[in-house]
């Protein structure tokens, strides 16, 4: 018996009210590998508004950890979560990268744009299951 997570890094990218977002998925073992991950995300986008990001870092969903890096409260990292969550992915990370664009989307804007990332991502990303 095992738990599901991603096999390999992912990657999708869209474009909404002319700000660019660009999802990064990948499995990784503990916290110190799924923050080396985000990491990288940043390293790879020094110039991006904002690099929002969730994971589950343990294989009993236990080491959970968000950031919404600037966005509103509550508009970024906890909806990523929740679709990490909803699709039972455990030792996975998400990062979205935002180019703001000039248009303010709200919070509710935000929210969908943020989970439509991590949707089309984990949705489109292949999975493996990983022994306990």
């Amino acid at each position: 018996m095992g738990v599901i997570s991603l096999y390999g890094r992912h990657k999708s990218e869209f474009t909404v009210e002319k700000s660019r977002f660009i999802t990064y998925a990948a499995h990784t073992e503990g916290e110190e590998e799924a923050r080396a991950f985000v990491a990288s995300v940043r390293a790879e986008h020094p110039l991006a508004t904002h690099v929002c990001y969730a994971f589950v870092a343990d294989k009993i969903g236990n080491l959970q950890r968000f950031s919404d890096d600037g966005e509103p409260s509550g508009t970024a990292g906890m909806p990523i979560l929740d679709v990490i969550k909803k699709q039972k992915l455990f030792e996975t990370s998400v990062a979205v990268v935002r180019y703001f664009g000039g248009v303010k989307l709200g919070a509710g804007g935000l929210v969908r744009a943020y989970t439509a990332g991590a949707v089309q991502t984990l949705s489109s990303a292949e999975k493996r299951e990983y022994l306990l």
